[in-house]
């Protein structure tokens, strides 16, 4: 049986392919999806609060544990684009973010996920970390309505 879907709110991260997000093609290399899904997760943890100063000063952490990206339509050198981010389930210590994007004129270019751990660092960044439980204050600042 499959948890249900988190009703999130969506956070918006614009972005632009540059050259240098380009294969020799001239469309963009597909690692540039999942460096634009990372700065995606960051940018909507800030939106609530969760910066990652913040999240350095109190030693906690959000490692990644898995990632897929599914390629719809090849983005292209100049093209404005936006990942749209939303919070598809929290579990116990660990939660999944959902991630679309899409050109500035609604065109679907790709759709990936995040897995990862809401953990905190034992003794400070450079420490083991231990996976924390997500506390309910946490997951209120992702619902939406």
């Amino acid at each position: 049986m499959q948890a249900a879907e988190f009703e999130s709110i969506v956070g918006v991260f614009a972005c632009q392919v540059h050259w240098g997000d380009c294969d020799p093609a001239g469309i963009i290399f597909y690692p540039t999806y999942f460096r634009w899904m990372d700065t995606a997760t960051w940018e909507l943890f800030a939106s609530v609060g969760y910066s990652a100063k913040r999240m350095r000063a109190e030693h906690m952490a959000m490692p990644l544990l898995s990632a897929d990206c599914r390629f719809h339509m090849p983005a292209e050198h100049g093209d404005r684009c936006e990942v749209r981010s939303r919070i598809a389930r929290f579990g116990g210590k660990s939660f999944v973010i959902g991630h679309e994007m899409v050109r500035a004129d609604g065109t679907p270019l790709a759709s990936g996920s995040e897995t990862r751990v809401w953990g905190r660092f034992t003794g400070g960044p450079g420490t083991p970390m231990k996976g924390q439980t997500i506390p309910p204050e946490l997951k209120a600042l992702f619902r939406a309505g």
